[in-house]
């Protein structure tokens, strides 16, 4: 045998390429530094991992940040070039099978991220989009459902997708309102003021919830009117005078307070006027009257031109009559015997009774201390005609105030026997009775007359009676009397007052 020379075959053909670069790439593009472990490049295979697992952990709690985004895809590149350069040192032939393995373990690792990732960029898509219609509707309870799908997984996928913070807050804050608004139905209107913040803050804090204003809107004015008329008035009051809200919802406010409040304020009104007619005690009446009153007016102010303002006017004169009717008796009821009423000194109108007229007989409440007095055993109320008189406020057009009788004008003066003077007689000076009165007009409370009346009568009876002390001497008559008036002499006196 004979022994031939021979080349050597290259070192390349004896000892393959340990790492594909391609391989080494794809792997690093995972992220998850399989490129590395590829090369035994263990340190940088760990380093790369804690790097990605620090970035997943701020995608996944951060807000959505554009930078942020870019420095995860640099972050990317880099692993991915790096790993391409190092796998470019080494040799660069190797057996063709062993590229083809490489590359697929690498593919093996890389695919599954990158499927994971589109599978949960695509449901965050879902999730957005669920969120987004759900919020056009104003479906709290639906967006938040879709929202708690939504995981850290999710915003690692897609970090830009919103995360529903805005959202959240908005159902929170709208559900409070919600609740605020039912308690200020019943006319808690601190609960009411808390509500409508709450909806404020929706509007200015998380813009494009405005139909989660208007859901709840919706429900709060589903519940009015309310059944309490009271309440109801409460609120659109509140309502009218607190506009917090501009556009469309301000519209829809003024348009529930236009369509509502009218009647609420009549009916509120109604109430109390109802509950001063069955009052068991003149306080509570009176209170009530003046709540009936006051609401009615408040009907007139707001709204003048309603079809209820007939009906308010009304109820405001009813009202007006009943307060001043309980004044004006509650100043003549406190009278004494030897008092006047407190009407004397402050007269308050009554605008229901009939006005005054002069030159025909007005029917008169008269008041005195001592017009029932005897003097001469006369009695002089009871000597007026009974038309002239009347016991009831409401049925007269005036007030006669009449004060204490003083002796008037020198009418004659006679002798009388006079036991106890030496002479055996004294003079007795009759004089007409005197007495100032002042006259009110029922209707307006105004005083129309200021007078003294004179009362003349008969003077020097042939017997004069008076009164002495019976434990004492009888001193012989006063030296000034009263002289006796007769019937017609009383309405002469008296009668002017009455015209």
């Amino acid at each position: 045998m004979m022994d031939r020379p021979t080349q050597a075959a290259p070192a390349a053909d004896l000892t393959a390429v340990r790492v594909d670069p391609l391989a080494v790439a794809l792997g690093n593009a995972s992220l998850l530094g399989a490129g590395y472990v590829l090369l035994q490049r263990w340190r940088l295979a760990l380093g790369s991992g804690l790097v990605t697992v620090v970035l997943v952990a701020v995608l996944a709690s951060a807000a959505p940040s554009v930078w942020f985004v870019v420095a995860v895809l640099l972050w990317w590149a880099v692993v991915t070039v790096h790993g391409w350069y190092l796998a470019q040192t080494g040799p660069r032939s190797m057996q063709p099978r062993r590229i083809r393995e490489q590359r697929l373990a690498a593919l093996g690792v890389t695919v599954p991220v990158l499927l994971v990732v589109a599978v949960l960029r695509f449901d965050a898509e879902r999730i957005t989009h669920d969120v987004a219609e759900a919020r056009r509707d104003g479906d709290c309870p639906q967006a938040l459902a879709a929202l708690a799908r939504l995981s850290a997984s999710h915003r690692v996928a897609a970090p830009l997708a919103p995360r529903g913070d805005d959202t959240v807050r908005a159902c929170a804050l709208s559900a409070r309102a919600a609740a605020d608004l039912d308690t200020g139905l019943t006319g808690d209107l601190e609960a009411l003021d808390a509500g409508f913040r709450a909806l404020s803050a929706v509007l200015a804090e998380t813009p494009g919830h405005e139909r989660v204003v208007d859901r709840v809107l919706d429900g709060f004015i589903a519940g009015l009117p309310s059944g309490d008329a009271c309440q109801t008035a409460a609120v659109t009051d509140w309502l009218g005078g607190h506009q917090r809200f501009d556009g469309d919802v301000a519209n829809r406010v003024a348009d529930v307070v236009l369509r509502i409040a009218p009647a609420a304020i009549v009916g509120c009104a109604d109430t109390y006027r109802a509950q001063a007619l069955v009052a068991a005690d003149k306080e509570s009446q009176v209170a009530n009257w003046h709540q009936a009153r006051e609401r009615y007016q408040h009907l007139l102010d707001q709204y003048p031109d309603h079809e209820l303002a007939a009906k308010a006017r009304d109820n405001v004169r009813q009202a007006t009559l009943a307060i001043e009717l309980a004044t004006v008796r509650d100043l003549l009821d406190d009278a004494y015997a030897d008092m006047l009423p407190s009407y004397c000194d402050k007269p308050a109108p009554y605008s229901g009774a009939a006005p005054y007229r002069r030159g025909r007989v007005n029917r008169a409440l008269l008041y005195g201390p001592e017009l029932d007095a005897e003097h001469n055993s006369y009695n002089y109320r009871r000597r007026l005609p009974s038309g002239w008189l009347v016991r009831d406020v409401t049925k007269a057009t005036l007030v006669i105030c009449a004060g204490k009788t003083t002796f008037g004008a020198r009418v004659k003066t006679c002798p009388y026997e006079n036991n106890f003077l030496p002479q055996g007689y004294s003079f007795v000076t009759f004089r007409k009775v005197t007495i100032p009165v002042r006259v009110y007009e029922v209707r307006t409370g105004k005083l129309v007359r200021s007078v003294k009346v004179h009362v003349r009568g008969a003077s020097c009876p042939r017997v004069l009676k008076y009164e002495t002390l019976a434990d004492l001497a009888d001193i012989g008559p006063p030296s000034e009397v009263y002289v006796n008036p007769s019937t017609s002499d009383v309405r002469d006196a008296f009668g002017p007052l009455f015209r």
